[in-house]
C-alpha cells in the first residue's frame, strides 16, 4: 500500500519499543482496528445536541466519554467490532462538534482564551474568524519513521509567536493566503491522502488548534479509516483536550521549553510549562505519542534538561524525538543581534549532551531521533 522512499519507515516497526508504544496507531494504520473518530460515531447520544445548552452538552459529553472508554478496551483487543453496534441518529462526535461551534462564539480553544466571537468575525491572538484556512496538503516524507508517508495538512495561523519559526510564512505573515475549506472539503482531502497511501492524517500548521471546529466536523463526513494525528504546540485549553482525547489516535506534541521565561521571551506565551505538561499527561493517558523536543543553542541547561527529565518521570510510554535541526529563521535570522543566544545552530557538544541525557534517563529516542 505504501510506496516509501525511506527504508526506516519499514524497519522501525522491528523495534520492540516502537511496536509497544505505538500499538494502537499501528493497528489503525493497518486497518486492523477502527480509528477513534469512527468509534465516536457509533456511540448513541440519544438526543439532539442542538437542543441542549452548553452546560447540558458538557454533561452529556462526560457521560458519553465514559461510554467510549468502557468500549475502547473491547475494541482494542478485538473482542468487539463496530459492525456489532447500531448506527445512531445522534452520536458522540455530533456532541463534540456542537460544543466546538458553541465555543467559537466565545473562543477558548487555546489557553490565551481570547473569548472573542469568531462566528461574527472578531479576531483574537490567532487572527482567524470562523473559517479554516489550508495552505497545503500532501504526503510528507520528512516526519518520524513510523509516520511516513504522513498525510499532512498545513493550516494557516498560530497562537504562538515563535521568533525562530520555520513556517512563519503561513503561521505569521501570510496567514490568509491559503484556501478556505469547509468540513466536507477537508474530509475529501483526508480521504484522498489515505487512499493514495498516507499512514495517517497529520493536522499541523501553523497550529491546528484554532481550526478545531472544522477538523472535528470533517470527521462526520470522513468515509475511510485513518489514524488522526495531532501535531501541536499543546497550548490547548482543557476543553479542547476533552474534545480531542477520544478522536486522536496518535499525538505529536512539541515540548519546547523547560521554563516559562524562555517561552514568554521566544514564543510570547504565558504559563507555558504548567499548561503543556498538563496536556501532555492527558495525551499520554489517552493515546499513543511521539514527543518532539527541539534542542536550541544555549538552552540545553534551561530547557532540554528539564524537558527530558520531566518526560522520563511522567510520560515513560512516549517515544521522544530529540531534534537537532534548529537553525536561525524568521526574526532571529533578520535581527540576530536581538537574539544572540539562539542566532546559530546548536553545536555538536550540545547535541551530544542532549542525546546522552536521553540515554541516561532511559528514554526511547533512537528510533525517531
Amino acid at each position: 500500500m505504501w510506496r516509501l522512499l525511506r527504508p526506516d519507515a519499514y524497519t522501525v516497526w522491528q523495534e520492540k519499543g516502537v511496536r509497544e508504544r505505538l500499538n494502537w496507531y499501528y493497528m489503525v494504520m493497518r486497518d486492523e482496528r477502527p480509528a477513534k473518530f469512527l468509534i465516536c460515531r457509533k456511540i448513541d447520544a440519544e438526543m439532539n445536541p442542538a437542543e441542549l445548552d452548553l452546560n447540558g452538552l458538557w454533561d452529556l459529553h462526560e457521560s458519553l466519554s465514559e461510554r467510549f472508554w468502557s468500549l475502547f478496551p473491547k475494541i482494542s483487543s478485538g473482542n468487539l467490532s463496530l459492525d456489532e453496534l447500531e448506527e445512531p441518529r445522534w452520536n458522540f462526535l455530533d456532541v463534540k462538534v456542537e460544543i466546538a461551534y458553541r465555543m467559537l462564539a466565545e473562543c477558548r480553544f487555546c489557553e490565551h482564551k481570547c473569548k472573542v466571537n469568531r462566528l461574527k468575525g472578531e479576531r483574537g491572538v490567532c487572527r482567524l474568524g470562523a473559517d479554516a484556512i489550508v495552505h497545503s496538503w500532501f504526503h510528507h516524507y520528512g516526519e518520524e519513521a513510523p509516520l511516513v508517508p504522513s498525510g499532512t495538512i498545513f493550516y494557516g495561523s498560530c497562537n504562538f509567536r515563535c521568533v525562530f519559526c520555520q513556517n512563519y510564512d503561513i503561521s505569521q505573515e501570510n496567514v490568509f493566503s491559503g484556501v478556505i475549506v469547509n468540513p466536507r472539503q477537508l474530509a475529501l482531502m483526508q480521504e484522498e491522502l489515505r487512499k493514495k497511501g498516507a499512514r495517517n492524517i497529520n493536522h499541523v500548521g501553523g497550529e491546528p488548534t484554532p481550526n478545531l471546529h472544522v477538523i472535528l466536523d470533517s470527521m462526520r463526513y470522513l468515509r475511510v479509516n485513518v489514524p488522526q494525528l495531532w501535531n501541536s504546540n499543546m497550548y490547548c485549553s482543557q476543553e479542547t483536550m476533552k474534545l480531542l482525547r477520544e478522536v486522536i489516535d496518535i499525538w505529536l506534541p512539541d515540548f519546547k521549553y523547560g521554563n516559562d521565561e524562555c517561552a514568554e521571551k521566544l514564543s510570547a506565551v504565558k504559563g507555558y510549562v504548567g499548561i503543556v505538561t498538563r496536556n501532555l499527561k492527558i495525551a499520554h493517558n489517552s493515546g499513543d505519542m511521539i514527543i518532539r523536543h527541539l534542542v536550541m543553542p544555549n538552552h540545553v541547561k534551561c530547557c532540554t534538561e528539564p524537558v527530558l527529565r520531566w518526560i522520563s518521570e511522567h510520560c515513560q510510554r512516549a517515544l521522544v524525538n530529540v531534534m537537532g535541526q534548529y537553525r536561525p529563521e524568521y526574526l532571529v535570522a533578520r535581527y540576530p543581534e536581538k537574539y544572540p543566544d539562539i542566532a546559530r545552530s546548536p553545536n555538536p557538544g550540545e547535541i551530544r549532551r542532549a542525546f546522552a541525557l536521553a540515554e541516561e534517563l532511559g528514554l526511547c529516542y533512537k528510533p525517531v531521533s
